[in-house]
This record gives structure tokens, C-alpha cells and sequence, in this order.
């Protein structure tokens, strides 16, 4: 397949000498070389050391190159956080090809158009996970997918035409192939490495494309800023096909030469139990994981010495979390905003004042360059909410088969976020809300037009929003307001879960409250005021409690 992207010769002039001009590979192979017995990935059911590792992403690239696959190839893996993402991720790299990662919670419907939009020749998925089939998922989208040309299973339940992810791992294909072969492939640190779907906030998402430059920019922010070192271990229980888990998980431990601990299910009294026993440094994770972890019983019974740095992305970490975390753990806590088309932009700092922490979202990463601008794209003083603009080498190089779409978010190299921020004097910016329409719950993003024209769907239903509402938990989670059609029966909660289901819609995104009415609160150009409905159910919840 052809890929059209924004980077032509002009933009490579412009970040050329920002750009680490390596992949991930050369980052591997030195962490090889200094340290073949270190641990490099533990997941719940393995451990790997890096020369293992090594010997294992060889293996699989040869048993790769053997079924056909070449450079630029699309391949698709909806893993949960497991070794064997990593593993594959690597391998396919290693032959010039192109990772499609897969969020584990997408069904049906959002993986028929991913795999299908991204033409990809082989998708491998687990048997089970958290009680559900994937292969019989992918027996039903087949048909809709015939660029798919081998499926794998990771697992002991293969159905017949699927392949066994262990004979990947397992055949010396080293043996049966020349390894020379895999050195004699090249790497443009300037081609495609990673295709990632995000949350659209119209109906479809949209696939990000990443070269080796853009998304290794994005993990060396992180070795500088946090002053990596081969001895820190860093464990990742958000999902690996979340940029996020994907770029600081999958990918960074080998770039600095540490140890990644992989959780598959967020579950904090695992985590506490891994950091004293792996010695964890550090951690990232959505802020209800910090929430959820400093709520345990009998935290202080576990040694939580090593765990230097905690995290919390995805929302801003509310100031009494900060304070009740400083007291029961031994971490720094940091926070930071960034996106599946640009990583992690910006971070709080080592040193920074509670004031900085606490209210503010950080400031950019050296290299990284943010405005908040008016309408008219007026840059704004400090303080005053615009529309937040982004540039710098870690920026994404366009959305698949979406050039004109691409173009038009970007404003003179900047590209335009979609949310809404101010910017003091130092720089730090705090995120104040979203011109495009969506709901983070819990650090997964749930993309609103997309679920109300999947309602609109069914024939009763005659208006669907969706809006925010609050939790204390999750921050936010997603309340239908829907009126129905004359005559028609009220969706409840049990039928609207019945037709998302059917729809294949990840459970997710289901909405978690319904309100039927009868009228929708509008403007005099008829536009629904949503921020009155958020209004109405804010005020419902309040006299709940």
C-alpha cells in the first residue's frame, strides 16, 4: 500500500537535526550488547533477558519473512499488555514492517473498519481474554477483510484455519532460513512504523501514522526528563495499543536498557506486590490507578522504597490526591498532557511547587512547542483560554488515506490539538475543556458522535446526545440523553445495552446513565444546548446525594 503523509523534503529539513535519525532496533541491539543478562520484559506468565529477547524477535521476524510478509506490510495485533506484544512488535520491525496495535476492549465494529482502513496481511489475537473470543470474532469479519492473509492465536485454543502463535516463538526458524537475511533489510529512520487508531470525534476514528523518528523523539523525552538509567524498571499496566502504554511501556525500556513489568488487568494490589518484589521505580498510568493504589489496606505493610516516580495521565491530578499520595507513598508524582498524534508534550518537573502540580498539566518537552490562540489564531497572554496548538519533531506524519483531513488540522505547521487550555508566564500549560466533542473516562477516551450515530441506528430513537457526566473515580463517564420517536417505547438501560451490543460496540463506551425526555433544551437556531443537559444531570446527582 501507498502511504501519503505530510513528510516532504522540506518538512525533514525542518526536524532532521531534532530527530534521534535511529529506530528502535539500533536501540536494542546496544542494549544487548551492554546487557544480555539483564532482565528486559516480565509479564505475569514470563521473563525474558536481552539477549533472550533478542534471540526471540529474530525467530519471529525469520517465521514472518517465511509466510510471506515483507517490508511494508501492515500487521495488526490485538494483545493485551503480554510479552508477546513486545516480542512482535520488534519482529516486525525487524523485517520493515508496519505495527497496527489494536486496543483489547474494541469489538466488531471499531476492529472491522481499523483492519480493514489499514489493508492489513495478518492480525494475531489472544484465544481469550477477559472471558472473550477473539477468534470467533475474527471468523465473523473475515469476509469484510480480504487483504488478510494469516491469522494467529496466542493461546491453546486455535480454531482450524488459525495458526498458533507458539510456533512463531517455538520453530528454529534460525535453523531453517539464513538469519543474514533480517541484516540485510534496511531501516529509514524516516518510514512508517506505527499505524495507531484513535477515539474519533466524528464517526469513524482515524488512523495515526508514526515514523521511527517521531515516536523515538517521543520516548527520549522521557530518558532525559526522568533521568533513565539501566537499574530503573518501569512497570505499564495501561494498554499497550494506547500510545501511552505503547511508547513507554512497549517501547522505552529498551531504548534506556531497563526492565518493562507488564500488567495485563489494572489490579493495584498486584501492582504494590510487583514493586516490592521487581524493585519498580517507576510507573504510568491513568490518575484512577494512582487513586485506586493509595486507597489500599495495609499499604504500608508492603516495601515501597524503590518506586521513585508515579505518573497520572489523562486527566489533572486533583490537589487532596496529591496530598494523600505524598503521604503514603515514597513517589514523586508528575502529570502530563499529550495525544495519540504527538505522545507525551508536556510534564511537570522534579522540583516543580504543589502549585505547579497540582494546577497546571506541565509545559512542553525542550524541542516541543505550544500557543493558545483566539478564533482568529491570535496568540493569547497568560491566562486566557484559546485553542491549544501544537508543533515539534514528535508530531505524527497524518491520518491514513486522509491527507485532506490531515491538512486541515493543522494551521501553518501548527497542529491544531482540539482542546482548550491557558498558558501562564513560565510556560506550564492546564487543560480548561475540548472543542471536539469527547469523554475521557478513566484515560479512555470515548468518542461521542461516534456512539450517538451508532443509537441513531435503531429505528425508534428520534434524538441522542451524549454527554459528560462526573465521577469520582473515573472522572467522567458517558450519560445518554435520547428522546423517542411518537408513540415508540422508551429505550431502559437493559435495551440500549442490547443494541450496543448487537451493534458491536466495545462495552466501554456504552453510555453508564440514560435519560429519556421529551424535549431537547435548544437555542433559537434550534442547536441543542448541551451544556444544559450537563447542567440537568450534574443537578440530578447532586440531589441524589
Amino acid at each position: 500500500m501507498n502511504f501519503e503523509t505530510i513528510l516532504n523534503e522540506d518538512y525533514r529539513k525542518e526536524y532532521e537535526k531534532e530527530w534521534p535519525n535511529k529506530t528502535i532496533l539500533d536501540y536494542l541491539r546496544e542494549s544487548i550488547e551492554k546487557g544480555p543478562n539483564k532482565l528486559a520484559i516480565i509479564d505475569n506468565k514470563s521473563r525474558y533477558t536481552y539477549r533472550e529477547l533478542g534471540k526471540l524477535v529474530d525467530r519471529v521476524a525469520l517465521g514472518l519473512l517465511e509466510l510471506g510478509l515483507k517490508k511494508g506490510d501492515v500487521i495488526s495485533f490485538q494483545l493485551p499488555n503480554w510479552n508477546e506484544f513486545v516480542i512482535l512488535h520488534f519482529a516486525v520491525t525487524r523485517i520493515g514492517a508496519i505495527s497496527n496495535p489494536l486496543i483489547p476492549i474494541y469489538r466488531d465494529r471499531e476492529i472491522g473498519f481499523m483492519v480493514r482502513m489499514a489493508e492489513s496481511k495478518m492480525i494475531v489475537v489472544p484465544d481469550e481474554f477477559r472471558g472473550f473470543n477473539y477468534p470467533e470474532m475474527v471468523n465473523r469479519l473475515l469476509p469484510e477483510w480480504p487483504s488478510i492473509e494469516h491469522v494467529y492465536v496466542v493461546g491453546s485454543n486455535v480454531p482450524t484455519g488459525m495458526k498458533s502463535f507458539s510456533s512463531l516463538l517455538e520453530v528454529p526458524w534460525e535453523e531453517r532460513r539464513d538469519p543474514s537475511i533480517l541484516d540485510r533489510i534496511t531501516h529509514d529512520p524516516n518510514e512508517l512504523t506505527e499505524i495507531i487508531f484513535t477515539s474519533g470525534t466524528t464517526g469513524e476514528p482515524k488512523g495515526v501514522m508514526h515514523t521511527h523518528n517521531t515516536v523515538t523523539f517521543s520516548s527520549l523525552t522521557w530518558v532525559d526528563h526522568l533521568k533513565l538509567t539501566p537499574s530503573d524498571t518501569i512497570f505499564m499496566a495501561s494498554t499497550f495499543a494506547h500510545q501511552t502504554g505503547f511508547l513507554y511501556g512497549a517501547r522505552l525500556p529498551a531504548i534506556y536498557g531497563g526492565t518493562g513489568v507488564y500488567q495485563d488487568i489494572w489490579n493495584p494490589q498486584e501492582f504494590i506486590e510487583w514493586v516490592e518484589r521487581e524493585k519498580i521505580t517507576l510507573t504510568a498510568g491513568a490518575t484512577p490507578f494512582l487513586q485506586d493504589t493509595i486507597q489500599l489496606e495495609e499499604l504500608e505493610k508492603f516495601d515501597l522504597s524503590s518506586l521513585c516516580i508515579f505518573i497520572a495521565v489523562g486527566a489533572t491530578i486533583p490537589r487532596p490526591l496529591v496530598k494523600q499520595a505524598a503521604q503514603k507513598l515514597p513517589s514523586r508524582i508528575l502529570s502530563g498532557w499529550g495525544q495519540t498524534e504527538n505522545g507525551m508534550v508536556t510534564f511537570t518537573q522534579m522540583d516543580d511547587t504543589e502549585e505547579k502540580l497540582t494546577n497546571t498539566d506541565g509545559k512542553p518537552f525542550p524541542g516541543m512547542e505550544l500557543k493558545v490562540v483566539d478564533a482568529l489564531g491570535n496568540t493569547l497572554p497568560p491566562h486566557e483560554e484559546g485553542s491549544l496548538l501544537c508543533r515539534g519533531p514528535a508530531l505524527f506524519v497524518g491520518y491514513l488515506k486522509q491527507m485532506e483531513l490531515t491538512r486541515s488540522e493543522f494551521d501553518n505547521g501548527w497542529f491544531i490539538t482540539g482542546d482548550r487550555a491557558t498558558m501562564d508566564e513560565d510556560g506550564y500549560i492546564r487543560i480548561t475543556g475540548r472543542n471536539k466533542d469527547i469523554i475521557i473516562r478513566g484515560g479512555e477516551n470515548i468518542p461521542v458522535a461516534y456512539v450517538e450515530n451508532v443509537l441513531y441506528e435503531h429505528p425508534d430513537i428520534s434524538t441522542v446526545q451524549i454527554i459528560a457526566m462526573p465521577d469520582a473515580r473515573l472522572q467522567e463517564k458517558a450519560c445518554a440523553f435520547i428522546s423517542m420517536k411518537p408513540g415508540k417505547t422508551p429505550l431502559t438501560m437493559q435495551t440500549m445495552a442490547e443494541l450496543l451490543s448487537e451493534k458491536g460496540m466495545a462495552k466501554q463506551y456504552w453510555p453508564e446513565h440514560l435519560e429519556i425526555i421529551d424535549d431537547f433544551p435548544r437555542t433559537p437556531s434550534g442547536k441543542i444546548k448541551k451544556f444544559r443537559l450537563r447542567e440537568i444531570i450534574n443537578e440530578k446527582m447532586f440531589r441524589k446525594v
